[in-house]
């Protein structure tokens, strides 16, 4: 199969052992927002920082109906760089994989169904108060994570959130791991200063409302997280009780594991992260020395390969232009350990060309 062993070699291919050939994996799209998406200069997911609203709800949308309906096209970056949810669109599409949306805070609802955690869009974390009800919303999750794991051989929990890379370097700081410089970026040039300005502003100033944080997981998220970390970390609690379950994203994951970690460090002996192998490479960030501060969590990575591509649009992507998104890496990773391999980084390009030209228009 078209997939690095990153983190953990012996742990991720027992993982993908334990996986390969099952016919009944589950997607599930968590979606929210935070108004610290909107900070000039942090993300890339938009065309610009108020259209990152817009960003989750259409990517769920064009997961579920293979067209965008809240917005016209697909969201872009502003270069243009279209949404990485077309890369997990294909792949689930190709190996027939379901989706479920879980709505964990967004400012503009999908319009698509959508199971609710009862989760609201997350504040600018330079406020120091940025979520709130966050433990209702993981014991919500949880029940969704469980009774969704009962259907299905495993779970692979995807997130879409703009300005994620940053509330994660906020949790991981307030959780004592040594992420500075470490946190990946869907810009080609990673401001880690910016993050690095903003998380501490954020951690002043809920100081002031929380006090000591002392690795209190839900204080952290609520004061500098965002709303996708606590549905996610219910999700995964929750269906690691039954079954495997692989965290399909980037370096927003491992915040998440952080909070799993010191909630219920058990549910991790059933998780893996699946990433691309842009992230995995990435020289300007390390997903793998965040997870190995606190967990052994196997860390995977599909092997996609955009250089062959005829569209510059897909091409760029090796440039280190967004790297992941909306569970890319997962979703391409379950696709070819359902098919056992049939499914390889050549097949998905092909669906994802082939559904890029569609969606830009091109001929």
């Amino acid at each position: 199969m078209d997939v690095l062993l990153a983190n953990n070699k012996p742990k991720a291919q027992a993982f993908l052992d334990e996986i390969e050939g099952k016919r009944n994996p589950l997607f599930i799209a968590t979606i929210a927002t935070t108004e610290t998406g909107k900070i000039p200069g942090l993300s890339a997911a938009g065309a610009n920082p108020d259209f990152t609203d817009f960003t989750p709800p259409a990517d769920a949308e064009l997961l579920l109906l293979g067209k965008c309906r809240s917005i016209q096209g697909v969201p872009i970056t502003p270069d243009g760089i279209p949404t990485p949810a077309l890369v997990t669109a294909s792949a689930l599409q190709v190996a027939d994989i379901p989706v479920v949306v879980v709505n964990g805070g967004v400012k503009v609802k999908p319009q698509v169904p959508y199971i609710d955690v009862n989760g609201s869009p997350g504040r600018d974390i330079r406020t120091g108060d940025a979520v709130d009800n966050v433990e209702e919303v993981i014991e919500r999750a949880k029940v969704v994570g469980e009774q969704l794991a009962k259907v299905s051989d495993y779970l692979v929990i995807g997130e879409s959130i703009p300005g994620g890379t940053t509330t994660a370097l906020g949790v991981l700081t307030a959780m004592n791991v040594d992420a500075h410089g470490k946190v990946s970026s869907t810009l080609p040039t990673n401001p880690h200063n910016l993050k690095a300005d903003v998380v501490a502003a954020g951690i002043k100033a809920a100081a002031k409302k929380f006090g000591s944080f002392k690795g209190d997981p839900f204080k952290v998220v609520s004061a500098v997280g965002d709303p996708m970390m606590a549905a996610v970390a219910g999700l995964v609690i929750g269906a690691s009780k039954q079954g495997p379950v692989l965290m399909a994203g980037g370096t927003q994951m491992t915040a998440v594991l952080s909070v799993i970690n010191a909630l219920d460090s058990k549910a991790l002996c059933n998780v893996a992260v699946g990433t691309t192998r842009w992230v995995a490479q990435d020289k300007s960030s390390d997903i793998c020395g965040i997870v190995k501060q606190f967990c052994d969590v196997p860390v995977l990575a599909a092997d996609l390969d955009f250089g062959p591509s005829q569209y510059p649009g897909l091409r760029i992507y090796e440039t280190g232009l967004v790297k992941e998104g909306v569970g890319a890496g997962g979703a391409s990773i379950a696709a070819m350990a359902k098919t056992g391999g049939a499914v390889t980084k050549q097949i998905l390009l092909k669906e994802i060309e082939r559904n890029y030209a569609s969606l830009m228009q091109l001929k």
